[in-house]
């Protein structure tokens, strides 16, 4: 697998992973449900990563795995109230429309992720290519000084570096 397509999964699996469990919230308070409580939160948490993992991992179409995570969302929050319900025709249809929003944000974000990924490749300079360099004739020359050490160390000048205690 190509690093877009690797990124463009772990992007997919994040927004749907996130969105089944923003959706399960706000459908859950707007049925009138109570906010949920922290072991609920949790096992939502839980269910959100591995609708998220199983959209990333897997080709599955995404409308099928959001909508296992509505399922499983709904499930989980109605465990912390006591009492599981079959919704109703109005809660169906939001979450169905919900569902397919999400669906296609979800596709125009992975769409985008890879368009940019692909321009950023272009852009830059693949590592590690080493760049040609020419030097049309260049020789190396060895340059010896005329001066004498001798005349270095009489004109205070030595070869010497400063003393270490300065």
């Amino acid at each position: 697998m190509s690093a877009e397509k690797d990124f463009a999964a772990r992007v997919r699996g994040a927004f749907v992973g996130g969105m089944s469990g923003a959706v399960s919230i706000a459908a859950h308070a707007l049925a009138g449900g109570a906010a949920p409580g922290q072991a609920s939160a949790v096992l939502l948490l839980a269910a959100a990563a591995a609708v998220g993992l199983l959209a990333a991992g897997t080709r599955l179409p995404i409308v099928g795995v959001l909508a296992a995570g509505q399922v499983v969302g709904h499930g989980v929050l109605s465990l912390d109230t006591g009492h599981v319900h079959v919704p109703g025709a109005g809660m169906l249809a939001a979450h169905t429309a919900a569902i397919v929003v999400a669906a296609l944000l979800v596709r125009g974000a992975e769409h985008g992720c890879r368009l940019g990924l692909t321009a950023v490749r272009r852009a830059s300079v693949p590592p590690f290519a080493p760049a040609p360099v020419a030097v049309p004739g260049w020789t190396p020359v060895a340059h010896h000084p005329r001066v004498r050490r001798g005349l270095l160390v009489a004109a205070g000048l030595g070869t010497r570096g400063p003393p270490l205690t300065v």
